[in-house]
Order: C-alpha cells, then sequence, then structure tokens
C-alpha cells in the first residue's frame, strides 16, 4: 500500500481520500443509509454533539443514523463551509465545517459542526474509521482560525497520534505473528533434537548385527571355500544355508536401519496436511523407545520403567503420522519429565522409622492404545494413553496447560508451546486431547481420535 501512495501524486491521493469523505456527507442529506456505511470499516467508531450520541462500531452508529432519520426523514442539502486534509502513509484525517438547513414545524434552521474524519487504507481502499462531531467555537476565516484553544489543536494531535500509534501496533501484531510461526517450527525442531540421541541408539543396534553377521558371513565364506577345494560338497552346502541366514538378517536390520532414518526425516518434514494410513501401535511404540534412549543418551543417571498396552484390533488407522507423531512424542517427554523431577525429591520419611517398598519410588511411564467402541450409530474411535507416576499437576495449574507459552519448566528448559501445539493438531484431527492429574500420584493424558 505505501508502494501505491508513492506512485500516486499528493493531489490525487487527496482526490481519492475525498470523494469517500465528501460521498460520506451526503449520503447523510440523502438519508442513504446503505451508501453512507459503505464507506465505513467494521470498527468505526464516533463522537457525536449529543451526550449519548456515541458509537463503538458500525453496527451502533447505523443504529444512531437510523434514529436521526426516523425524528427527520426528509432530505437536506449539505455544504462544506471548509475543509482540510492530511496524510501521512495509510492514515488520512480531514477537518472540516458542515453545515445544512432543516425545516422543524415550518421554521428553517440551520445546522453547523465542526467535524473531524479519520481514514485508514485497507485492501487499497480508503475506509473511515472514526468520525467525530462537535459544536465549533470558532470561525474559519481566509486563513486564520478564529477563538481557537490551544487545547483543541492539541486533541486534534493526539487524535492523530493514536491512528499512527494504531498503525505500529498492527505492525507489531504482524511481527508477532511472523515470530510465533518461527517459534512453533522451533519447538518441532526442539522435539527432532531430543530424538537424535535415540535415534542413534536405536541405530547403532541394527547396524552391530549387520556388521556382526558380515564378519561371521564372511568368515564361511572362507570355510566353505576350503570345504569345496577337498571336494566336500555337503558340507559346503550347510555352510552355504548358514549364510544365505546371515544374509535374511542383515537385510531384516538394514531394512529396520532404513525405516528409523524415514521415520526422522518424516518427522522433520513440514506437514503437508494428507491422513494416510497409520499403524499407530507401532507409531507409539517407536516414538516411546526414541524418546526414552535420547534422554538416557543425554543423562546417564535417568532411568524409567517403560510399559505398554497396544490393542491390537486397531489396525491402521489415517492420520498426518508427522503430526500425530508429534502430540505422542511430546507427551511422552513431558511423562519423562515428570517422573525424573519426582524421583529427584528427597524420599519420604519412613511411617513409624519402618521403611515399606512404597517408599521406594519406581518412575514408570505407561503408553496403552484403545479401540473405543461407540454406541450404536456413532463413530468409531481411537484413544491413545500416556500415564506418569509423578507429582503430578496442581488444578490450578491444570486449567492453563494447553495455553500457548505457558510451561511450569524452569526458564529456558520450556517454550510452552509443546501442549498448545499438541492440542491444536488434536482438534484439527477432529479428535480431543483431556488430562486428568492427582497430586503426588501422576497424570494421564488422553488422546482420542475418529478413524
Amino acid at each position: 500500500m505505501k508502494a501505491n501512495n508513492k506512485l500516486k501524486s499528493e493531489e490525487e491521493i487527496k482526490a481519492e481520500i475525498l470523494f469517500v469523505h465528501d460521498h460520506f456527507w451526503e449520503a447523510l442529506g440523502n438519508r442513504d443509509i446503505e451508501t453512507r456505511f459503505s464507506f465505513c470499516a467494521d470498527n468505526v467508531t464516533f463522537i457525536g454533539t449529543g451526550l449519548n450520541e456515541k458509537a463503538a462500531n458500525k453496527k451502533e452508529y447505523i443504529i444512531i443514523n437510523k434514529r436521526g432519520i426516523e425524528q427527520y426523514p426528509h432530505k437536506f442539502e449539505i455544504v462544506f463551509l471548509w475543509k482540510r486534509i492530511s496524510f501521512i502513509d495509510e492514515v488520512a484525517w480531514v477537518e472540516s465545517e458542515v453545515e445544512w438547513e432543516i425545516s422543524l414545524d415550518g421554521t428553517k434552521e440551520k445546522e453547523t459542526i465542526r467535524a473531524s474524519v479519520v481514514l485508514l487504507k485497507t485492501d487499497n481502499n480508503w475506509k473511515i474509521v472514526h468520525v467525530h462531531g462537535s459544536v465549533p467555537d470558532y470561525r474559519y476565516i481566509g486563513q486564520n482560525y478564529m477563538s481557537n484553544s490551544e487545547s483543541q489543536r492539541k486533541n486534534r494531535e493526539l487524535e492523530m497520534e493514536v491512528y499512527k500509534r494504531t498503525k505500529e501496533l498492527n505492525q507489531a501484531l504482524e511481527h508477532l505473528k511472523s515470530t510465533q510461526s518461527q517459534l512453533i517450527q522451533s519447538e518441532k525442531m526442539a522435539s527432532l533434537g531430543e530424538l537424535t540421541a535415540g535415534i542413534a541408539h536405536e541405530i547403532q543396534n541394527p547396524l552391530n548385527f549387520v556388521n556382526n553377521f558380515s564378519e561371521v558371513n564372511k568368515e564361511l565364506i572362507g570355510e566353505m571355500k576350503d570345504e569345496l577345494a577337498v571336494g566336500n560338497w555337503q558340507l559346503a552346502k550347510e555352510i552355504s544355508a548358514d549364510i544365505e541366514q546371515n544374509l535374511d538378517k542383515i537385510n531384516h536390520h538394514g531394512k529396520r536401519a532404513d525405516a528409523i532414518v524415514k521415520g526422522m526425516l518424516q518427522h522433520s518434514r513440514i506437514s503437508n496436511g494428507v491422513k494416510e494410513p497409520t499403524d499407530i501401535n507401532a507409531l507409539a511404540d517407536e516414538y516411546l523407545r526414541l524418546a526414552y534412549h535420547g534422554l538416557r543418551a543425554k543423562d546417564k543417571d535417568f532411568n524409567a520403567t517403560l510399559k505398554t498396552d497396544f490393542d491390537e484390533t486397531i489396525g491402521k488407522i489415517d492420520i498426518i503420522p508427522q503430526d500425530i507423531g508429534r502430540v505422542i512424542l511430546n507427551l511422552i517427554n513431558n511423562a519423562f519429565y515428570a517422573v525424573d523431577e519426582k524421583k529427584k525429591l528427597p524420599p519420604p520419611a519412613p511411617k513409624g522409622g519402618i521403611e515399606s517398598p512404597q517408599d521406594h519410588f519406581e518412575p514408570t511411564v505407561t503408553v496403552t492404545t484403545e479401540a473405543v467402541t461407540p454406541p450404536p450409530g456413532g463413530p468409531r474411535g481411537v484413544k491413545i494413553s500416556v500415564k506418569d507416576n509423578g507429582n503430578g499437576i496442581p488444578q490450578k495449574v491444570l486449567d492453563k496447560i494447553f495455553q500457548p507459552f505457558f510451561t511450569t519448566k524452569p526458564t529456558g528448559q520450556g517454550t510452552g508451546l509443546g501442549l498448545s501445539l499438541a492440542y491444536d493438531i488434536v482438534k484439527a484431527h477432529g479428535g480431543e486431547l483431556k488430562v486428568s492429574s492427582v497430586e503426588n500420584e501422576g497424570t494421564t493424558f488422553h488422546l482420542s481420535l475418529p478413524v
């Protein structure tokens, strides 16, 4: 919009502004509400000459105009005694003195008001965003103001400053939205970083198998050559069968490493929004192990018992695997954080000086899946639950955990976007993300998805 203004001369811009301004006032005299408010923004505000003539939006302003037309439905001519126009970029200000004559009970009465109109350029069109009418206490003669108080000039300057600041706030809002998008992407990449160590651990296992079986096959091939050299064909056949079995194992573990790398790439990829048939049990199990080994690589003292209970009747469901994977990963990481924090606390004093098995805390994270049987005619669904036996979440905190930027972690350890992002992803899938928690006993997140 700035670029368009720069391409036009000052006179052309003023002509555009005055076209909107003048037709706005002429429509008042023509008693044409529809035309008049076609020049106004939805958030237009109005302050008139009467005590109750105030409007905070277009709807309220229209009501005031309709009330005036009911009181005096006749048309009248609008006369501008003078006008003065100013503009800065997309903000314009028109001051004027407007006069009209009406007949009341056969008596002609002339009304004069001082009008201040502020316009804002949006989508390449000038729209009126504020109208202020007052009874003038001065007249404009030639180039001079007569009896004009300093306070009135200050008011005009302040109103112009308000709209300049409004423009700056809008720019700041756009910048904030851009920054928020960057933070969300940073959250996604941070979760990928947390997985890196776990991925390395998971890849190392199949690579060890590949290396070991390759070494064994190398030795077996040497033995087979020796047996063939002496004509021992039967033993050579048996050795070749062993080599074939080892090659199958090498192939299996190579595919396993390939699947892990593909999963990592899928997690880092920007979602294309396309749902695809996905084994939710395999997805949950994969992220549980990757998250666990990732934390173990960063903190050798970290340990937890992992429990799973997967419903094998679920089969594959249509989801966006990158997005739901991020949700599950976030819930699992939060569960590990909760049990680890509880483990760091000093153990409670034994009751009666005698220790019981309950005095020894064993960090446990449980992931379960369940096919939800609907009532007759209802949609089928799947529920994924992530449970920990950590400290639980206080009720006053529980009400805020899905809010953007809210976090209970120390500064630098959480953006406060993880659960907010997870909540939005689940909602986009038509599902629900709920939480139940008991202080000092633990927390369970329930992720429900339609299938």
